[in-house]
Protein backbone atom coordinates (compact mmCIF):
# COMPACT_ATOMS: atom_id res chain seq x y z
CA UNK A 1 0.00 0.00 0.00
CA UNK A 2 1.58 3.44 -0.78
CA UNK A 3 2.29 5.50 2.07
CA UNK A 4 0.22 8.14 1.35
CA UNK A 5 -2.76 6.17 1.31
CA UNK A 6 -1.85 4.77 4.48
CA UNK A 7 -1.75 8.10 5.95
CA UNK A 8 -4.73 8.85 5.00
CA UNK A 9 -6.09 5.65 6.49
CA UNK A 10 -4.27 6.78 9.88
CA UNK A 11 -5.76 10.29 9.58
CA UNK A 12 -9.68 8.99 9.11
CA UNK A 13 -8.93 6.83 12.05
CA UNK A 14 -8.17 10.01 14.24
CA UNK A 15 -10.86 12.08 13.18
CA UNK A 16 -13.54 8.76 14.35
CA UNK A 17 -11.45 8.29 17.78
CA UNK A 18 -11.99 12.28 18.46
CA UNK A 19 -15.37 12.25 17.05
CA UNK A 20 -16.25 9.68 19.34
CA UNK A 21 -14.68 10.66 21.80
CA UNK A 22 -16.68 14.04 22.42
CA UNK A 23 -19.69 12.29 21.46
CA UNK A 24 -19.56 9.72 24.44
CA UNK A 25 -18.04 12.42 26.77
CA UNK A 26 -21.18 15.40 25.67
CA UNK A 27 -18.72 17.28 24.31
CA UNK A 28 -20.28 20.89 22.21
CA UNK A 29 -21.85 19.65 19.25
CA UNK A 30 -23.80 23.54 19.14
CA UNK A 31 -23.80 24.68 15.62
CA UNK A 32 -26.13 27.11 16.59
CA UNK A 33 -25.09 31.26 16.49
CA UNK A 34 -25.33 33.72 18.90
CA UNK A 35 -27.94 35.44 17.45
CA UNK A 36 -30.12 32.28 17.06
CA UNK A 37 -32.35 30.32 19.97
CA UNK A 38 -32.47 26.79 20.47
CA UNK A 39 -35.13 26.05 22.58
CA UNK A 40 -37.54 22.57 23.69
CA UNK A 41 -40.56 24.15 25.32
CA UNK A 42 -43.44 21.21 25.27
CA UNK A 43 -44.08 23.55 27.91
CA UNK A 44 -45.43 25.84 25.39
CA UNK A 45 -47.55 23.69 24.47
CA UNK A 46 -46.98 20.86 21.69
CA UNK A 47 -46.57 20.60 18.33
CA UNK A 48 -50.30 22.27 17.03
CA UNK A 49 -51.53 19.02 15.01
CA UNK A 50 -53.67 22.41 13.36
CA UNK A 51 -50.91 24.87 12.91
CA UNK A 52 -49.87 28.22 14.18
CA UNK A 53 -53.83 29.05 14.13
CA UNK A 54 -54.99 31.05 16.62
CA UNK A 55 -58.31 30.00 16.29
CA UNK A 56 -57.36 26.77 16.58
CA UNK A 57 -55.93 27.02 19.98
CA UNK A 58 -52.01 28.32 19.23
CA UNK A 59 -50.91 30.70 21.69
CA UNK A 60 -53.95 30.07 23.74
CA UNK A 61 -51.91 29.65 26.38
CA UNK A 62 -49.18 32.40 26.44
CA UNK A 63 -47.55 34.46 23.82
CA UNK A 64 -48.37 33.30 19.81
CA UNK A 65 -45.01 34.98 18.96
CA UNK A 66 -46.46 35.31 15.32
CA UNK A 67 -49.61 37.16 16.08
CA UNK A 68 -50.26 40.47 18.25
CA UNK A 69 -52.51 40.39 20.79
CA UNK A 70 -54.39 43.24 22.25
CA UNK A 71 -53.05 43.17 25.46
CA UNK A 72 -50.75 41.33 27.72
CA UNK A 73 -50.07 40.13 30.89
CA UNK A 74 -47.12 41.43 33.23
CA UNK A 75 -45.35 39.71 36.05
CA UNK A 76 -47.46 41.79 38.04
CA UNK A 77 -50.20 39.92 37.22
CA UNK A 78 -52.01 43.53 35.50
CA UNK A 79 -52.43 44.56 31.69
CA UNK A 80 -50.31 46.39 29.41
CA UNK A 81 -51.42 47.29 26.17
CA UNK A 82 -49.77 45.04 22.91
CA UNK A 83 -51.93 45.94 20.29
CA UNK A 84 -54.76 47.81 22.29
CA UNK A 85 -53.94 51.62 23.39
CA UNK A 86 -56.97 51.32 25.63
CA UNK A 87 -59.83 50.29 27.24
CA UNK A 88 -62.98 50.66 29.30
CA UNK A 89 -66.35 48.20 30.25
CA UNK A 90 -69.41 49.62 31.01
CA UNK A 91 -70.87 49.54 34.80
CA UNK A 92 -72.57 45.78 34.37
CA UNK A 93 -69.38 44.64 32.41
CA UNK A 94 -71.36 43.48 29.79
CA UNK A 95 -69.65 45.62 27.26
CA UNK A 96 -66.25 46.62 26.55
CA UNK A 97 -64.37 48.73 24.28
CA UNK A 98 -61.09 48.43 23.15
CA UNK A 99 -58.71 51.18 20.76
CA UNK A 100 -55.85 50.18 18.95
CA UNK A 101 -52.82 51.38 17.25
CA UNK A 102 -53.05 52.82 13.92
CA UNK A 103 -50.86 52.01 11.23
CA UNK A 104 -49.95 48.09 12.02
CA UNK A 105 -49.46 46.11 9.40
CA UNK A 106 -49.39 42.60 8.84
CA UNK A 107 -45.89 40.29 7.42
CA UNK A 108 -47.89 40.45 4.41
CA UNK A 109 -48.04 44.10 4.12
CA UNK A 110 -51.24 44.54 4.75
CA UNK A 111 -52.75 46.63 7.02
CA UNK A 112 -54.43 45.47 10.44
CA UNK A 113 -57.37 47.38 11.22
CA UNK A 114 -60.11 46.90 14.02
CA UNK A 115 -62.27 44.48 11.26
CA UNK A 116 -59.23 41.94 11.37
CA UNK A 117 -59.86 41.86 15.51
CA UNK A 118 -63.59 41.41 15.24
CA UNK A 119 -63.39 38.89 12.73
CA UNK A 120 -60.45 36.99 14.90
CA UNK A 121 -63.02 37.16 18.11
CA UNK A 122 -65.99 35.98 16.01
CA UNK A 123 -63.81 33.39 14.38
CA UNK A 124 -62.40 32.22 17.86
CA UNK A 125 -65.55 32.00 19.42
CA UNK A 126 -67.61 30.33 16.33
CA UNK A 127 -64.59 27.79 15.89
CA UNK A 128 -64.54 27.00 20.12
CA UNK A 129 -61.33 25.73 19.94
CA UNK A 130 -59.41 28.08 22.11
CA UNK A 131 -59.93 29.92 25.40
CA UNK A 132 -63.70 30.50 26.84
CA UNK A 133 -65.53 32.92 24.95
CA UNK A 134 -68.50 31.51 26.06
CA UNK A 135 -69.79 35.04 27.43
CA UNK A 136 -68.98 36.47 24.21
CA UNK A 137 -72.11 37.55 22.66
CA UNK A 138 -70.81 39.68 19.54
CA UNK A 139 -67.90 42.12 18.35
CA UNK A 140 -67.60 44.70 15.85
CA UNK A 141 -65.64 47.38 14.79
CA UNK A 142 -66.99 50.76 15.41
CA UNK A 143 -64.32 52.23 13.01
CA UNK A 144 -60.80 51.30 12.08
CA UNK A 145 -59.40 51.31 15.77
CA UNK A 146 -62.42 50.76 17.48
CA UNK A 147 -63.85 47.69 18.40
CA UNK A 148 -67.00 47.05 20.66
CA UNK A 149 -67.29 43.44 22.61
CA UNK A 150 -71.36 42.65 24.05
CA UNK A 151 -71.20 40.29 26.53
CA UNK A 152 -74.58 37.70 27.57
CA UNK A 153 -73.72 38.35 31.15
CA UNK A 154 -71.64 40.55 33.78
CA UNK A 155 -68.09 39.97 33.84
CA UNK A 156 -65.43 41.40 35.08
CA UNK A 157 -62.99 38.69 33.92
CA UNK A 158 -63.49 39.35 29.93
CA UNK A 159 -60.51 41.51 29.99
CA UNK A 160 -58.08 38.45 30.23
CA UNK A 161 -59.89 37.25 26.85
CA UNK A 162 -57.90 40.09 25.30
CA UNK A 163 -54.53 38.43 26.26
CA UNK A 164 -54.93 35.38 24.23
CA UNK A 165 -56.61 35.68 20.97
CA UNK A 166 -54.05 36.26 18.19
CA UNK A 167 -55.26 38.06 15.72
CA UNK A 168 -55.39 37.15 12.06
CA UNK A 169 -55.90 39.08 8.79
CA UNK A 170 -59.55 38.94 7.66
CA UNK A 171 -59.21 39.31 4.08
CA UNK A 172 -56.94 36.37 3.32
CA UNK A 173 -57.48 33.79 6.17
CA UNK A 174 -58.59 30.88 5.43
CA UNK A 175 -58.88 28.21 8.00
CA UNK A 176 -57.64 25.42 5.37
CA UNK A 177 -54.11 26.64 4.64
CA UNK A 178 -53.27 29.42 7.72
CA UNK A 179 -52.22 26.99 10.12
CA UNK A 180 -49.34 26.03 7.62
CA UNK A 181 -49.02 29.41 6.52
CA UNK A 182 -49.74 32.31 9.28
CA UNK A 183 -49.48 35.79 8.37
CA UNK A 184 -49.84 38.11 11.87
CA UNK A 185 -47.74 41.29 12.95
CA UNK A 186 -46.29 39.67 15.95
CA UNK A 187 -42.53 39.58 16.90
CA UNK A 188 -41.66 36.27 14.77
CA UNK A 189 -42.92 34.66 11.42
CA UNK A 190 -42.92 31.49 10.61
CA UNK A 191 -40.08 30.60 8.54
CA UNK A 192 -40.14 26.56 8.38
CA UNK A 193 -42.11 23.86 10.22
CA UNK A 194 -40.05 20.59 9.98
CA UNK A 195 -43.37 18.31 11.06
CA UNK A 196 -42.75 16.27 13.64
CA UNK A 197 -38.88 18.15 14.78
CA UNK A 198 -39.34 21.49 14.90
CA UNK A 199 -40.41 25.10 14.23
CA UNK A 200 -38.43 27.84 13.19
CA UNK A 201 -39.42 32.00 13.35
CA UNK A 202 -37.18 34.64 11.83
CA UNK A 203 -37.49 37.82 13.46
CA UNK A 204 -40.57 40.31 11.86
CA UNK A 205 -38.20 43.61 11.86
CA UNK A 206 -41.72 45.92 11.50
CA UNK A 207 -43.04 44.64 14.51
CA UNK A 208 -44.57 47.71 15.97
CA UNK A 209 -43.30 46.73 19.64
CA UNK A 210 -39.74 46.12 21.33
CA UNK A 211 -38.17 43.86 19.37
CA UNK A 212 -36.77 40.64 20.23
CA UNK A 213 -32.90 40.41 20.63
CA UNK A 214 -32.74 37.55 18.31
CA UNK A 215 -32.83 36.53 14.73
CA UNK A 216 -34.07 33.82 15.03
CA UNK A 217 -36.20 31.49 17.41
CA UNK A 218 -36.41 27.36 16.97
CA UNK A 219 -38.45 25.30 18.73
CA UNK A 220 -37.51 22.00 19.03
CA UNK A 221 -40.59 18.98 19.65
CA UNK A 222 -38.11 16.84 21.71
CA UNK A 223 -39.91 15.76 25.13
CA UNK A 224 -38.92 14.64 28.40
CA UNK A 225 -35.50 11.96 28.41
CA UNK A 226 -35.06 13.33 24.85
CA UNK A 227 -35.28 17.21 25.67
CA UNK A 228 -32.47 16.07 28.55
CA UNK A 229 -30.13 14.48 26.17
CA UNK A 230 -29.94 17.53 23.70
CA UNK A 231 -29.27 19.45 26.19
CA UNK A 232 -26.03 17.47 27.80
CA UNK A 233 -25.41 17.07 23.86
CA UNK A 234 -25.14 20.69 24.03
CA UNK A 235 -27.99 21.68 21.00
CA UNK A 236 -30.20 23.56 23.15
CA UNK A 237 -30.30 26.88 24.50
CA UNK A 238 -32.65 25.78 27.21
CA UNK A 239 -34.35 22.71 27.59
CA UNK A 240 -37.44 22.11 29.06
CA UNK A 241 -37.35 18.55 31.25
CA UNK A 242 -39.79 16.81 33.61
CA UNK A 243 -39.33 17.54 37.33
CA UNK A 244 -38.12 14.10 37.58
CA UNK A 245 -34.44 15.81 36.42
CA UNK A 246 -35.33 18.85 38.86
CA UNK A 247 -31.89 17.77 40.84
CA UNK A 248 -29.87 16.87 38.00
CA UNK A 249 -26.36 19.13 36.60
CA UNK A 250 -25.36 19.49 33.10
CA UNK A 251 -22.12 21.24 32.30
CA UNK A 252 -22.48 24.51 30.71
CA UNK A 253 -25.74 25.33 32.08
CA UNK A 254 -27.97 26.32 34.65
CA UNK A 255 -31.17 24.47 36.34
CA UNK A 256 -34.08 27.10 37.13
CA UNK A 257 -37.01 25.94 38.62
CA UNK A 258 -40.25 27.79 37.52
CA UNK A 259 -43.04 29.04 40.36
CA UNK A 260 -46.31 28.08 38.59
CA UNK A 261 -50.18 28.65 38.71
CA UNK A 262 -49.96 25.09 37.29
CA UNK A 263 -51.66 22.66 39.61
CA UNK A 264 -52.01 18.79 39.28
CA UNK A 265 -55.60 17.40 41.24
CA UNK A 266 -57.78 14.17 40.53
CA UNK A 267 -61.20 14.58 39.53
CA UNK A 268 -64.01 12.76 41.93
CA UNK A 269 -67.12 12.17 40.18
CA UNK A 270 -69.60 13.29 42.19
CA UNK A 271 -73.13 11.38 40.96
CA UNK A 272 -73.69 7.82 40.98
CA UNK A 273 -73.41 6.40 37.14
CA UNK A 274 -76.87 5.62 36.32
CA UNK A 275 -75.94 5.11 32.86
CA UNK A 276 -76.72 8.44 31.53
CA UNK A 277 -74.42 9.94 29.14
CA UNK A 278 -73.54 13.57 27.90
CA UNK A 279 -74.65 15.07 24.60
CA UNK A 280 -71.11 13.70 23.22
CA UNK A 281 -72.84 10.09 24.35
CA UNK A 282 -69.62 10.11 26.88
CA UNK A 283 -70.74 8.29 30.73
CA UNK A 284 -71.21 11.02 33.92
CA UNK A 285 -70.94 9.69 36.93
CA UNK A 286 -69.04 6.72 38.98
CA UNK A 287 -70.82 4.58 41.53
CA UNK A 288 -67.77 4.85 44.04
CA UNK A 289 -66.09 8.62 44.08
CA UNK A 290 -69.74 9.28 44.36
CA UNK A 291 -69.85 8.30 47.92
CA UNK A 292 -68.96 11.36 49.73
CA UNK A 293 -67.14 9.47 52.72
CA UNK A 294 -65.04 8.09 50.00
CA UNK A 295 -63.96 11.22 48.80
CA UNK A 296 -63.27 12.48 52.12
CA UNK A 297 -60.94 9.76 53.29
CA UNK A 298 -59.08 10.30 50.21
CA UNK A 299 -58.45 14.14 50.91
CA UNK A 300 -58.06 13.54 54.92
CA UNK A 301 -55.70 10.32 54.22
CA UNK A 302 -53.24 11.12 51.35
CA UNK A 303 -50.09 12.68 52.78
CA UNK A 304 -49.64 15.52 49.80
CA UNK A 305 -45.88 16.83 51.34
CA UNK A 306 -44.65 13.20 50.97
CA UNK A 307 -46.04 13.42 47.15
CA UNK A 308 -44.30 16.68 46.63
CA UNK A 309 -41.00 15.72 48.73
CA UNK A 310 -40.70 11.76 47.34
CA UNK A 311 -42.83 12.00 43.50
CA UNK A 312 -42.48 15.05 42.74
CA UNK A 313 -38.43 15.55 43.49
CA UNK A 314 -39.01 18.09 46.09
CA UNK A 315 -40.69 20.71 43.37
CA UNK A 316 -44.20 20.45 44.47
CA UNK A 317 -45.95 22.89 46.97
CA UNK A 318 -49.03 20.53 48.71
CA UNK A 319 -52.55 22.62 47.36
CA UNK A 320 -56.12 21.28 48.70
CA UNK A 321 -58.53 23.55 46.32
CA UNK A 322 -56.54 24.31 43.09
CA UNK A 323 -55.64 27.40 42.84
CA UNK A 324 -52.13 28.17 43.61
CA UNK A 325 -51.46 29.89 47.07
CA UNK A 326 -50.11 33.07 45.85
CA UNK A 327 -52.92 34.50 43.59
CA UNK A 328 -55.23 37.20 44.88
CA UNK A 329 -58.35 34.77 45.48
CA UNK A 330 -56.13 31.63 47.20
CA UNK A 331 -58.37 30.74 50.11
CA UNK A 332 -56.22 29.46 53.09
CA UNK A 333 -59.46 28.40 54.93
CA UNK A 334 -59.31 25.81 51.94
CA UNK A 335 -56.27 23.78 53.98
CA UNK A 336 -56.69 20.90 56.15
CA UNK A 337 -54.41 18.54 57.75
CA UNK A 338 -53.64 15.81 56.13
CA UNK A 339 -51.90 12.32 56.12
CA UNK A 340 -54.27 11.43 58.91
CA UNK A 341 -54.91 7.44 58.42
CA UNK A 342 -57.40 6.95 61.27
CA UNK A 343 -59.49 10.06 60.26
CA UNK A 344 -59.83 8.49 56.52
CA UNK A 345 -60.62 5.00 58.15
CA UNK A 346 -63.14 6.80 60.30
CA UNK A 347 -64.54 8.20 57.21
CA UNK A 348 -65.16 5.13 55.04
CA UNK A 349 -65.99 3.51 58.67
CA UNK A 350 -69.23 5.88 59.37
CA UNK A 351 -70.26 5.78 55.55
CA UNK A 352 -70.75 2.30 56.05
CA UNK A 353 -67.61 0.91 54.33
CA UNK A 354 -65.90 -1.97 56.04
CA UNK A 355 -63.50 -4.93 54.71
CA UNK A 356 -65.45 -7.79 55.00
CA UNK A 357 -63.89 -10.47 53.15
CA UNK A 358 -60.04 -9.58 54.85
CA UNK A 359 -58.23 -8.34 51.49
CA UNK A 360 -57.66 -4.85 53.09
CA UNK A 361 -60.15 -3.16 50.98
CA UNK A 362 -63.47 -1.72 51.74
CA UNK A 363 -66.59 -3.04 50.87
CA UNK A 364 -70.06 -1.37 51.19
CA UNK A 365 -73.14 -3.26 49.72
CA UNK A 366 -71.59 -5.65 47.72
CA UNK A 367 -69.25 -3.02 46.22
CA UNK A 368 -65.70 -3.09 46.56
CA UNK A 369 -64.15 0.37 47.01
CA UNK A 370 -61.98 0.39 43.60
CA UNK A 371 -61.55 2.55 41.10
CA UNK A 372 -59.11 3.22 37.88
CA UNK A 373 -57.20 6.27 37.91
CA UNK A 374 -56.30 7.63 34.50
CA UNK A 375 -53.39 9.98 33.46
CA UNK A 376 -51.70 10.46 30.22
CA UNK A 377 -48.38 8.64 29.66
CA UNK A 378 -47.14 11.50 27.98
CA UNK A 379 -46.44 13.56 31.44
CA UNK A 380 -44.37 12.04 33.84
CA UNK A 381 -45.26 14.02 36.98
CA UNK A 382 -49.07 12.90 36.15
CA UNK A 383 -48.01 9.01 36.75
CA UNK A 384 -45.45 9.95 39.41
CA UNK A 385 -49.14 11.58 41.75
CA UNK A 386 -51.20 8.73 40.66
CA UNK A 387 -48.76 5.96 41.50
CA UNK A 388 -48.31 7.58 45.01
CA UNK A 389 -52.09 8.07 45.79
CA UNK A 390 -52.89 4.54 44.60
CA UNK A 391 -49.61 3.53 46.81
CA UNK A 392 -50.86 5.38 49.95
CA UNK A 393 -55.11 4.69 49.39
CA UNK A 394 -53.98 1.19 49.86
CA UNK A 395 -53.11 1.67 53.51
CA UNK A 396 -56.70 3.11 54.56
CA UNK A 397 -58.64 0.45 52.14
CA UNK A 398 -59.13 1.91 49.28
CA UNK A 399 -58.08 0.62 45.83
CA UNK A 400 -56.79 2.56 43.11
CA UNK A 401 -55.11 1.17 39.79
CA UNK A 402 -52.96 3.76 38.78
CA UNK A 403 -53.93 3.69 34.59
CA UNK A 404 -51.77 5.04 32.02
CA UNK A 405 -53.36 6.08 29.00
CA UNK A 406 -53.47 8.60 25.86
CA UNK A 407 -56.31 11.82 25.77
CA UNK A 408 -57.84 10.34 22.97
CA UNK A 409 -59.07 7.52 25.53
CA UNK A 410 -59.10 9.43 28.55
CA UNK A 411 -61.49 11.58 26.56
CA UNK A 412 -64.11 8.74 26.61
CA UNK A 413 -63.95 8.10 30.70
CA UNK A 414 -63.18 11.54 31.82
CA UNK A 415 -66.43 12.34 33.34
CA UNK A 416 -66.85 8.46 35.45
CA UNK A 417 -63.51 7.91 36.05
CA UNK A 418 -61.10 9.64 37.82
CA UNK A 419 -58.69 11.60 36.45
CA UNK A 420 -54.99 13.48 36.88
CA UNK A 421 -55.56 17.13 35.63
CA UNK A 422 -53.72 20.01 34.97
CA UNK A 423 -55.59 23.34 35.81
CA UNK A 424 -54.47 26.71 36.95
CA UNK A 425 -55.17 30.51 35.61
CA UNK A 426 -54.25 33.79 36.01
CA UNK A 427 -58.03 34.28 35.14
CA UNK A 428 -60.05 33.33 37.71
CA UNK A 429 -63.01 32.29 35.31
CA UNK A 430 -61.29 29.25 35.04
CA UNK A 431 -63.16 28.59 38.45
CA UNK A 432 -66.63 28.77 35.96
CA UNK A 433 -65.50 25.62 33.58
CA UNK A 434 -64.28 23.36 37.00
CA UNK A 435 -67.20 23.78 39.13
CA UNK A 436 -70.13 25.75 37.78
CA UNK A 437 -73.06 23.23 37.30
CA UNK A 438 -74.22 23.73 33.58
CA UNK A 439 -70.62 23.04 32.66
CA UNK A 440 -70.79 19.49 34.06
CA UNK A 441 -69.54 17.19 31.72
CA UNK A 442 -69.07 20.09 28.54
CA UNK A 443 -65.86 19.45 26.93
CA UNK A 444 -63.44 19.32 29.54
CA UNK A 445 -64.95 21.62 32.24
CA UNK A 446 -66.45 20.01 35.16
CA UNK A 447 -65.05 16.75 35.78
CA UNK A 448 -66.20 15.74 39.27
CA UNK A 449 -69.68 17.06 37.95
CA UNK A 450 -70.18 19.38 40.87
CA UNK A 451 -73.95 20.64 41.22
CA UNK A 452 -73.50 23.39 44.19
CA UNK A 453 -75.92 26.21 44.13
CA UNK A 454 -74.18 28.05 46.86
CA UNK A 455 -70.67 27.81 44.45
CA UNK A 456 -72.90 28.55 41.46
CA UNK A 457 -73.93 31.86 43.40
CA UNK A 458 -70.36 32.72 44.65
CA UNK A 459 -69.14 32.51 41.00
CA UNK A 460 -72.06 34.66 39.44
CA UNK A 461 -71.50 37.73 42.09
CA UNK A 462 -67.63 37.35 41.19
CA UNK A 463 -68.63 37.78 37.88
CA UNK A 464 -70.83 40.98 38.06
CA UNK A 465 -67.63 42.78 40.71
CA UNK A 466 -64.51 44.84 39.83
CA UNK A 467 -62.08 42.38 39.25
CA UNK A 468 -59.69 43.44 42.48
CA UNK A 469 -63.20 43.70 44.43
CA UNK A 470 -64.38 40.07 43.36
CA UNK A 471 -61.50 37.81 44.80
CA UNK A 472 -63.46 37.07 47.67
CA UNK A 473 -66.32 35.60 45.87
CA UNK A 474 -63.67 33.65 43.97
CA UNK A 475 -61.94 32.30 47.62
CA UNK A 476 -65.55 31.38 48.87
CA UNK A 477 -66.02 29.29 45.72
CA UNK A 478 -63.47 26.65 47.93
CA UNK A 479 -64.93 27.40 51.11
CA UNK A 480 -67.17 30.02 52.25
CA UNK A 481 -67.55 28.57 56.41
CA UNK A 482 -70.69 26.34 54.80
CA UNK A 483 -69.74 24.79 51.79
CA UNK A 484 -67.31 24.46 48.90
CA UNK A 485 -65.47 22.50 46.65
CA UNK A 486 -62.49 22.04 48.78
CA UNK A 487 -61.98 19.48 51.42
CA UNK A 488 -64.22 21.01 53.92
CA UNK A 489 -67.16 20.96 51.84
CA UNK A 490 -67.49 19.10 48.47
CA UNK A 491 -64.51 17.33 48.43
CA UNK A 492 -65.25 17.74 44.70
CA UNK A 493 -61.35 16.87 43.61
CA UNK A 494 -58.22 15.64 45.08
CA UNK A 495 -56.26 18.17 44.81
CA UNK A 496 -52.40 17.66 45.61
CA UNK A 497 -49.91 19.93 44.34
CA UNK A 498 -48.74 23.04 42.33
CA UNK A 499 -45.77 22.16 39.79
CA UNK A 500 -42.92 23.62 39.00
CA UNK A 501 -41.52 24.23 35.80
CA UNK A 502 -38.02 22.93 35.41
CA UNK A 503 -35.52 24.18 32.32
CA UNK A 504 -31.82 23.76 31.89
CA UNK A 505 -30.77 27.47 30.77
CA UNK A 506 -27.30 27.63 28.87
CA UNK A 507 -24.64 30.12 30.55
CA UNK A 508 -24.48 32.05 27.98
CA UNK A 509 -27.68 32.69 28.50
CA UNK A 510 -29.80 35.52 30.46
CA UNK A 511 -33.66 34.80 30.24
CA UNK A 512 -34.16 37.57 32.66
CA UNK A 513 -35.48 36.33 36.13
CA UNK A 514 -36.73 39.72 37.16
CA UNK A 515 -39.14 40.00 33.99
CA UNK A 516 -40.04 36.29 33.84
CA UNK A 517 -43.98 35.70 34.02
CA UNK A 518 -46.16 33.08 35.70
CA UNK A 519 -47.04 30.12 33.86
CA UNK A 520 -49.01 28.29 32.14
CA UNK A 521 -52.33 30.67 31.78
CA UNK A 522 -51.11 34.21 31.99
CA UNK A 523 -47.56 34.10 30.64
CA UNK A 524 -45.68 31.30 29.20
CA UNK A 525 -41.45 30.45 28.90
CA UNK A 526 -41.69 33.12 25.87
CA UNK A 527 -43.95 35.52 27.67
CA UNK A 528 -40.13 37.74 27.90
CA UNK A 529 -38.90 36.88 25.49
CA UNK A 530 -37.62 40.39 24.63
CA UNK A 531 -35.54 41.02 27.36
CA UNK A 532 -33.66 37.79 26.91
CA UNK A 533 -29.91 38.19 26.08
CA UNK A 534 -26.62 36.37 24.74
CA UNK A 535 -24.23 37.46 28.01
CA UNK A 536 -21.07 35.53 26.32
CA UNK A 537 -20.45 33.49 22.95
CA UNK A 538 -22.00 30.32 23.19
CA UNK A 539 -18.86 27.97 22.98
CA UNK A 540 -17.59 30.52 25.86
CA UNK A 541 -19.32 28.53 28.72
CA UNK A 542 -19.68 24.90 26.87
Amino acid sequence: MEQKYIIGIIVLILIAIIGGTLFMSGGNTSTRADNELVVSAFVHGSEPETGYDPMYGWGDRGEPLIQSTLMKMNRNMTYDNDLATSWSSNNNFTEYTVNIRDGVKFTDNTTLDAEDVAFSYNQAKSTGNTIDLSSLDNVSAINKTTIKFKLNKPDSTFTDKLLHVGIVPSDSYDNNTYGSNPIGSGPFKLAQWDKGQQVIFEKNPNYYGKQPKFDKLTISFQKNEASFNAAKNHELDIAAVPLSYANETIDGYHSFLSESNDVRGISLPMKNNTGETNEDGIALGNNVTADKSIRLALNYGINREDICKGALNGAGVPNYDGIAHFLPWYNNDSTIKDADIDKAKDFLKKGGWKDTDGDGIVEKDGKKASFNLYYSSDAPERQAIAVAVSEQAKEFGIEINATGSNWDEIDKIKFSEPVVWGFGSTDPYVMYGEYYSNQAGIGYNNPSLVNNSAVDSHIDKAMSEPREQSYADWSAVSWDGQTGISPKGDAAWLWISEIKYTYFVDDSLDISKDTFKLQPHGGDLFGNIYDWTRISPINATN
